[in-house]
């Protein structure tokens, strides 16, 4: 959990029952309840509202991987037995997969970094040499 979803969570903490969201007499909430709250919340924000709230599985999932996080942190984090399970769930948007192929753009900084590949291989003149 994020700090501030803890905090936001703490904020909102009440009395009425152990958990965050309940019905005023601390009784839990169901998963009716919580399909009609995500229906609203998706009209509100001009998407279809499906009510399905599934899709936040989804968006954790995509926004960590987004970030930079590990596949397998995310796996665990998402409480997925399998790694395949956890891929399904990882979408990257337009603007992820451009930022990843310009890692490719400046090829200056890879090379005084690493190396030039070009430079450092023998040539096959050189490497038939080396066989005798």
């Amino acid at each position: 959990m994020t700090s501030k979803l803890g905090a936001a969570l703490q904020a909102h903490r009440h009395l009425r029952g152990p958990r965050v969201l309940c019905h005023e007499d601390g009784t839990s909430i169901g998963k009716k309840a919580v399909h009609l709250w995500m229906e609203r919340a998706q009209r509100q924000a001009g998407l279809e509202a499906t009510g399905a709230f599934h899709i936040l599985r989804h968006t954790f999932c995509s926004h960590l991987s987004m970030r930079g996080a590990p596949a397998k942190a995310i796996q665990e984090l998402a409480g997925h037995q399998h790694l395949a399970t956890t891929l399904r769930y990882m979408h990257l948007s337009p603007a992820a997969k451009d930022a990843a192929i310009r890692l490719l753009d400046d090829r200056r900084d890879d090379e005084q970094a690493r190396g030039d590949v070009g430079e450092t291989a023998p040539s096959p003149a050189e490497q038939h040499n080396e066989v005798r």
